[in-house]
Parts: structure tokens; C-alpha cells; sequence
């Protein structure tokens, strides 16, 4: 075990080695996803808070801007027995690493984060990790969200490779300047009458931008990744076998994305790119289809109060991003693992890394706690933020991703860039799934 420091809690502050590679940041932990990307891609941050005397060291690979250290610092001090050697790098380079690990059958650490889209790319590799059932996490499967609890699983539902942390229930944000120069009452009751249905959110785009020359949102792959979290069936079913061509949700979010293109209602204006930024600060577009952690990055880009609030998607919700605690098969301290996993994701420390860092809660019980009821942001104008993100939550829909998720909705999210090209939507839709044979037979 590392020995460092002295009697007590202490830190290693900031040593910074170097990451295997690096990638595009597909997802979030409660963090700006942009900043995750640029500001720690390459890098891993260590820091070992614990006592120097403890019996049980646990390495912990993190990624996002969590606040974990804190309530690290709490759990060592009530279990003295363990220091933690929490180690932060960029998303991809985490899920790489741990690939590369688990492979290697070496390296790998006592608990790993898994982001919530990434988990199917280790299910055909469940001998390389506990079964948090074998350490009787059915007796906490009732604290979470049924969907996320399923999102954790093998597809025959015997395996569960973590515990729950955030979430990113999905919400429209808009601009109340827009709806108002437009004619529309602009309060989050009112908006989300006005916009309960897809085809309300066409028609209220065609308004305005007939009346003021602005887009509906700023881009097609807001609208489509909206859609496809709302789908019950995505692109695989539980067996990993390919059926977006074989049901009619996919191809319905698509042809939607597609005609709110053509007809320049929606925008083509990539992510995180600067253009991105300074439309969310000049109202270029009214709507921004994004989960809960795009909060923070609103609020760096328009600092007015009050110009932007939320209210809830069309015909329910989604989600975007959140993560897993999963115990790599590696270890020598499943048992101390579990433990704090157990201890981590519980409501009680959730309401606290809600509070303290954003990180939306898993966990339903927090709900209803008091804190989080009276939780407003006079930012989005005084609304009751948390409730609006829990009621998205609870409208959440299983869907099971799969293992090659990732590749196979890159190709369809380029599809909607092919779109906005110019390119015909049949032909456009025909090329992803053509694309995605070829990932597939790899």
C-alpha cells in the first residue's frame, strides 16, 4: 500500500502522469464536457485521501468534474481502515485503459466509473468483473431508478456490473426572449403546453421563425439524440443483434431531424465549437434539447439571469449521460469495494454531490428530501430546477444500448450531418446502415 504523509486525512495534490490516448467526449459526468475533453485529455490527476495507516487501499479511477473527493474524505474518516487512491482522467482514456486492463488481465484498478452508454462495451467480458449480486446489491436495487438499475445489467438481467451514480434526464431549455418576441407567453407551464407533442414543437418552430428569422434549436443531433432517448428499442436488442432497420423509432427520429433540416427550422451548428457558444449567448436559436449537467455550461455562455429556463421535452424525456461504479474481477478488496460504492451512491451522499457539484441523483428517494424539493435557481428564473429534473427522470423509458453503441450512433449522427449537408435523407439513412454492417462484421 502507498505510504505518504502523515497521521490523518491527507491529499497528493495534483500529480499529473501520463494517459494511454485520448478521443471525442461523447458523454458527461456532471461536468462541462467540452472542458473534460480539452483540459484533461492525456492526463491523469492522483490523489490518495486516506489514513496513512490503513489496512485496505482502493485505487479509483474517476472521470468529469465530480466533488468525489469530499465525500471521500467523509467515508475514511468513518472507516479508517481504507485510504482511497482516487485517480481523474479524461472519459475516453478511462474506458480505453480499462479495456485495455481487463484484457491484459492486469492493471486494472479496485473500482472503475463507467459512463452509462459505455457499459455495453463490456458485457461480453463479465468474468472480468464482480457481480455486485454475489455482494447482495439486490438489497439496494430498490433505491434507484428502475431504468438505470437495468441500464447496469447483462441483458439476461443476471449480472449487474455497478451501482448507479448521475444521471442526465433530459429537458428543453429555452430562451424566454425568443418566445416572447414571438408572440408566446414564456413561462415554463405555459411553454410546455404550447410544446407538448413533436409535431407542437414543429409548428412552434415554424412560428418563430416566421415572426422573428431565428432557429428552433441549434442543432439536428440535439433533435435526433431527444428522439432516440425517447425510443423504447434503439439500435440492438438484448441478444446484440442489429434491429434499427427493424422497427420504426430510429427511423421516425430520423426522418423528423431530417425534415426540421430541410426546411431550416433547426441549425447546423456543431457542439462545442465556438459558433455553438456565442448562439447560446445571442439567442441565435430558442431551444436547447440537453440534459441537467448542460446547466453550468448555459450559465458560463449567457450570464443574464433569467433569459433562459426550462420546462419539459416533448412527449416525456430522456436521458444523456450519467455513470456506474463497477468492481474489476482484479481486485483483492471486492468486499471493502463494494462497500463504499454501496456508501457512495447511497441517497444520503447523492443529495450531497447534487448539492455540492450537480451530479443529478440516481436515486428517487432524494426527491423527496427537503433540500432538493426547495432546490431553486434564480438563474432560470426562480423555478424549482431539481423537480422539473426529477419529474424527467421518473418519465424515463428502459432502453438497452448494447455493446458497439457507440460506433454504430456516430454513424447515424453523421447521417444527420450528411443531412445538413444536403445529402437525401434516404440516401443519408441507407449509407449509416450500410456503415454500421461494416463496423459490425469487423
Amino acid at each position: 500500500m502507498l505510504k505518504l504523509g502523515k497521521v490523518g486525512l491527507f491529499s497528493l495534490a495534483s500529480v499529473v502522469v501520463l494517459g494511454a490516448c485520448g478521443g471525442a467526449n461523447d458523454g458527461n459526468n456532471g461536468g462541462n464536457e467540452e472542458a473534460d475533453t480539452d483540459a484533461n485529455e492525456g492526463e491523469v490527476t492522483i490523489e490518495q485521501i486516506g489514513s496513512e495507516d490503513a489496512d485496505v487501499e482502493l485505487v479509483f479511477w474517476e472521470f468529469g468534474n465530480t466533488g468525489y473527493d469530499v465525500l471521500i474524505e467523509e467515508y475514511v474518516e468513518e472507516n479508517p481502515h481504507v485510504t482511497i487512491n482516487l485517480q481523474n482522467s479524461d472519459m475516453n482514456d478511462l474506458h480505453d485503459n480499462l479495456f485495455t486492463s481487463i484484457s491484459a488481465g492486469t492493471g486494472a484498478p479496485d473500482i472503475s466509473m463507467v459512463e452509462e452508454a459505455q457499459i455495453g462495451r463490456y458485457l461480453n467480458a463479465q468474468e472480468s468483473f464482480v457481480n455486485l449480486y454475489d455482494h447482495d446489491a439486490d438489497n439496494v436495487e430498490g433505491e434507484f431508478l428502475d431504468w438505470v438499475w437495468r441500464g447496469g445489467q447483462s441483458g439476461d438481467g443476471d449480472f449487474q456490473f455497478g451501482l448507479p451514480t448521475d444521471i442526465g434526464p433530459t429537458v428543453m431549455f429555452y430562451r424566454t426572449d425568443v418566445f416572447e418576441e414571438a408572440g408566446f407567453d414564456s413561462s415554463p407551464e405555459a411553454v410546455s403546453e404550447l410544446v407538448a407533442t413533436w409535431d407542437d414543437f414543429r409548428d412552434v418552430a415554424e412560428q418563430i421563425n416566421e415572426d422573428t428569422g431565428k432557429l428552433m434549436t441549434d442543432s439536428g443531433e440535439l433533435v435526433f439524440n431527444a428522439r432516440r432517448d425517447q425510443a423504447t428499442q434503439q439500435y440492438f436488442n438484448t441478444d446484440g443483434e442489429l434491429i434499427v432497420d427493424e422497427h420504426d423509432q430510429m427511423r421516425e427520429a430520423f426522418d423528423y431531424t431530417a425534415d426540421l433540416l430541410n426546411d431550416g427550422l433547426v441549425g447546423d451548428i456543431p457542439l462545442w465549437t465556438p459558433e455553438w457558444h456565442s448562439g447560446m449567448a445571442s439567442g441565435e436559436y430558442a431551444t436547447m434539447l440537453a440534459p441537467a449537467w448542460m446547466q453550468g455550461v448555459i450559465k458560463d455562455n449567457e450570464p443574464e439571469e433569467g433569459v433562459w429556463s426550462i420546462t419539459t421535452l416533448p412527449e416525456g424525456a430522456g436521458n444523456w449521460g450519467g455513470s456506474y461504479l463497477t468492481i474489476p474481477a482484479e481486485t483483492e478488496h471486492a468486499e471493502e469495494a463494494y462497500a463504499f460504492i454501496e456508501w457512495l451512491t447511497a441517497p444520503e451522499q447523492q443529495l450531497k454531490a447534487f448539492l455540492g457539484y450537480g451530479l443529478f441523483p440516481s436515486a428517487p428517494a432524494v426527491y423527496d428530501m427537503p433540500e432538493f424539493l426547495e432546490y431553486e435557481d434564480d438563474y432560470f428564473g426562480g423555478i424549482a430546477t431539481a423537480q422539473v429534473f426529477g419529474e424527467a427522470a421518473q418519465a424515463v423509458e428502459p432502453v438497452f444500448k448494447g455493446r458497439q453503441y457507440y460506433p454504430v450512433d456516430d454513424e447515424f449522427k453523421q447521417a444527420i450531418d450528411d443531412v445538413a449537408g444536403g445529402v437525401d435523407p434516404e440516401e443519408a439513412w441507407q449509407e449509416a446502415l450500410d456503415r454500421t454492417e461494416r463496423i459490425l462484421a469487423r
